[in-house]
């Protein structure tokens, strides 16, 4: 099998070490091109290799499958935009102005990253099969974003600004559903309505109007019990 090599037991120095995070995050961003035109079944090993400075000995030799290579781009995928969202300082910005700016990040970051939409349309149509085998450990990597956004659902209901009736799980699905909707269905959309969703104009006015949109709705009257 592959892996037997003799540097398995060799020292890991840290050039070493830094050749092999190198060559890994190599193989993980040829996979994710790969991957996002192919998707997961049409997707080619031989292909992934050739778009790296490795072989495809060495991807079975980093990842052990083609179903566990396209786990790990996945969850690297998911990893970036969660880091990106812990940059939010709400006790600066407000509670308002920390949701509207949630809402500009997962905005800016599904426009600038199409391969994770792609990605995650794949997984989807998967049924989540690849995500199943990683639950926990992704289970882990997206909760700080739901724990971001309760904490400004109750700085918001502390100060009396926010209607109660919301959770962190179905404001997180709103604010993502408008990102992921311009990018996924930008082309089906401008050849039905002749509108680019992408394009700069309609950009700014979308931006605005979704972070509207998010304020709009957490700050009115919330639905009695």
């Amino acid at each position: 099998m592959w892996g037997t090599e003799k540097a398995v037991s060799e020292p890991l120095t840290p050039r070493r070490a830094r050749n092999a995070a190198r060559t890994r995050a190599d193989i993980l961003d040829a996979a994710t091109g790969e991957f996002g035109r192919a998707g997961f079944t049409g997707a080619r090993m031989d292909a992934i290799a050739a778009r790296t400075r490795t072989t495809k000995r060495m991807i079975y030799y980093y990842f052990g499958s083609k179903e566990q290579l396209f786990t790990a781009v996945l969850e690297r995928a998911y990893s970036e935009i969660r880091r990106s969202e812990q940059v939010l300082d709400i006790d600066e910005l407000g509670p308002i102005g920390a949701v509207r700016r949630l809402a500009e990040l997962t905005f800016d970051h599904h426009e600038t990253h199409p391969d994770f939409i792609r990605l995650v349309s794949i997984e989807n149509i998967h049924e989540a099969e690849h995500l199943g085998a990683v639950a926990k450990e992704l289970v882990e990597l997206n909760s700080p974003v739901l724990a971001v956004i309760q904490r400004i659902l109750d700085t918001g209901r502390g100060q009396g600004l926010f209607r109660t009736d919301v959770d962190a799980v179905s404001l997180h699905a709103l604010i993502s559903s408008f990102c992921f909707f311009r990018v996924a269905n930008r082309h089906t959309f401008g050849t039905l309505f002749g509108v680019d969703l992408l394009d700069a104009d309609e950009r700014d006015q979308h931006r605005t109007m979704l972070g509207d949109m998010v304020v709009a709705y957490l700050t009115a009257p919330g639905t009695p019990p």
